[in-house]
């Protein structure tokens, strides 16, 4: 199963840099599986295809503005930091460039002085750091630091104070609650309150998961052979009261609409076989390729994704490869906007 077999060209000019003026005016391609045949309309109008009163599940992460500028004490060399994960009490993961030419005890001052980090180490072309600060960091970062937003989305240090607050509400679902991501579940994007209160209305039944979005999600293919790459671990929680619902919705044979392929993945790592009286928390390393089965997911609501990445193969494996060929192309053709920011696909 070759890798080069899941690209394909996609004009850069169709890379979404900002979202749609409102989040449900965003176009709406729906896919039929069983006919092959594919429809446009905009997101507003979601339940219009709706299948007869799904569960819809979404994900809840809250990504945090995890993209700290600062500079290098030593030299004073502007970095940019991104936070993952913290893994001891002010002791974190992050990302940076340039870090196999760094030394442990590299001080940095981040946002405009209310951080110093100091680099303990690398795991896995990961920062290792130290953060010292006064009161709570989440305010510092609400304050000063950036949303984690993927590269294709071009920023800098330059750009207009009106675009990164932009940032802040947009790249962020309605419906967010638990904060620990560091990039949204970019699927959920398109949605309001008033659409919200639309499905609500008799429309379906919906549940709510949390899968804190990480660099798995988005870490490239870098083997041939798609069967050989590893997907990093990402945690999840489930209520139980979403656990016993998806429990319900099982037995009952009531279909599973799965907002996005981070909701996808967690419903797909486990067997909702059982009630539970408590809260299951995990994590999930699970990928999803071509020749799969799917247990539990339905229908899938989800954008449009990098090529060769493991979000599109989880699509072909969802939809059939050559289906899901069909669909890009026709997404292509018509300028459909690709990425993060941009529009939606309702795979029936």
């Amino acid at each position: 199963m070759k890798l080069s077999d899941y690209d394909f060209d996609l004009p850069q000019e169709l890379i979404a840099q900002t979202p749609t003026e409102h989040r449900d005016q965003s176009r709406l391609m729906v896919i039929d599986r069983t006919t092959s045949t594919i429809r446009h309309d905009v997101f507003a109008n979601l339940c219009r295809y709706l299948p007869e009163h799904p569960l819809m599940v979404f994900n809840d992460t809250r990504v945090i503005p995890a993209k700290l500028p600062g500079v290098r004490k030593d030299t004073g060399k502007y970095v940019e930091i991104i936070l993952i994960r913290e893994t001891e009490p002010t002791v974190w993961e992050a990302l940076m460039k340039g870090l196999g030419k760094m030394k442990p005890g590299t001080e940095f001052s981040l946002c405009d002085g209310a951080v110093t980090a100091i680099l303990q180490g690398r795991q896995d072309n990961r920062a290792i750091l130290k953060l010292f600060y006064r009161g709570k960091l989440s305010s510092i970062l609400d304050a000063s630091a950036r949303m984690p937003l993927p590269p294709y989305i071009r920023r800098n240090s330059h750009d207009k104070a009106e675009l990164l607050e932009m940032d802040r509400q947009r790249y962020q679902t309605v419906y967010s609650a638990r904060e620990g991501a560091i990039a949204a579940p970019t699927a959920g994007l398109h949605f309001t309150p008033e659409l919200m209160d639309e499905i609500g209305s008799g429309n379906a039944d919906m549940a709510f998961l949390t899968l804190h979005v990480g660099v798995g999600t988005f870490m490239p293919i870098r083997v041939q052979d798609v069967r050989n790459h590893k997907m990093q671990r990402e945690d999840f929680l489930i209520q139980k009261e979403t656990w016993n619902q998806l429990v319900s919705a099982k037995k009952q044979g009531q279909k599973i609409l799965a907002v996005g392929t981070t909701t996808t993945r967690v419903l797909e790592s486990l067997s909702f076989d059982f009630q539970t009286g408590k809260d299951v928390s995990g994590g999930t390393e699970i990928f999803i390729f071509p020749g799969r089965k799917f247990s539990m997911v339905n229908h899938l609501l989800t954008n449009f994704h990098l090529p060769k990445s493991t979000l599109f193969l989880l699509v072909c494996a969802f939809s059939g490869t050559d289906l899901m060929r069909k669909a890009y192309q026709e997404a292509i053709r018509n300028e459909y906007r690709f990425f993060s920011y941009g529009d939606a696909m309702l795979i029936l």
